[in-house]
């Protein structure tokens, strides 16, 4: 059924369940396996599995950003491609949350305790982005993007030799982020002001930080 022809109440029941899904762990089904080279677990001492599991709790977080930012913005933009390009990018990343909550579940961990806020405080400010305008909503998306590339980059390099496993489902991960960002500034995203790009990295920078650890 299109979008379209969906009632308001429709759509209100479709955004719960989409939000409820993306703070609720093993709620989502993967459309794909996960981007790993064999099934072999990697063996990791406990400092070794602690740090890689507040890199991958981090990494679940942003996933669970990304899934509020998209709704938030879907729920506010003013034209309808936009609203779709919004409800697309949400859906393809999907599996990237689900690949973050397996191995949290391999590392015998879990996601931040926090993810509720995350999620409430990301659809916010996606709301208030797609309320701006259409440009100004797909160049914050586009920043966004390059931002979790790069502390994606960066936990790559702190990952333990062996953990070939977080590697490659990170990098799979970078691909794609990277790609979402190329589609946004195609269709019209508008570089932000260093004033707002700096504060969305200090809010990154508080969110990393309390993930880690919760």
């Amino acid at each position: 059924m299109a979008l379209r022809s969906l009632s308001k109440m429709d759509h209100l029941l479709l955004g719960v369940d989409k939000g409820l899904r993306a703070i609720v762990p093993r709620s989502n089904p993967s459309t794909r396996p996960l981007p790993v080279s064999n099934d072999t677990i990697p063996e990791l001492n406990i400092t070794e599995a602690r740090h890689v599991a507040g890199l991958m709790r981090i990494n679940h977080t942003g996933e669970v950003c990304a899934q509020g930012l998209y709704h938030g913005q879907a729920f506010s933009a003013k034209d309808h491609d936009v609203k779709q390009a919004m409800h697309q990018s949400a859906q393809e990343e999907v599996d990237h949350l689900v690949w973050c909550e397996t191995r949290l579940a391999e590392l015998g961990s879990h996601p931040s305790i926090f993810t509720p806020l995350w999620y409430v405080m990301s659809f916010g400010l996606g709301a208030v982005a797609g309320a701006i305008s259409n440009e100004f909503s797909l160049g914050f998306v586009a920043e966004t993007e390059a931002q979790v590339s790069e502390h994606l980059q960066d936990h790559i390099g702190q990952l333990p030799v062996q953990d070939t496993r977080s590697k490659e489902i990170l990098a799979q991960m970078d691909i794609e982020e990277l790609h979402h960002r190329q589609v946004a500034l195609d269709n019209g995203g508008a570089a932000l002001s260093p004033s707002v790009r700096h504060t969305m990295r200090w809010m990154a920078n508080a969110m990393k930080a309390t993930a880690y650890h919760l």
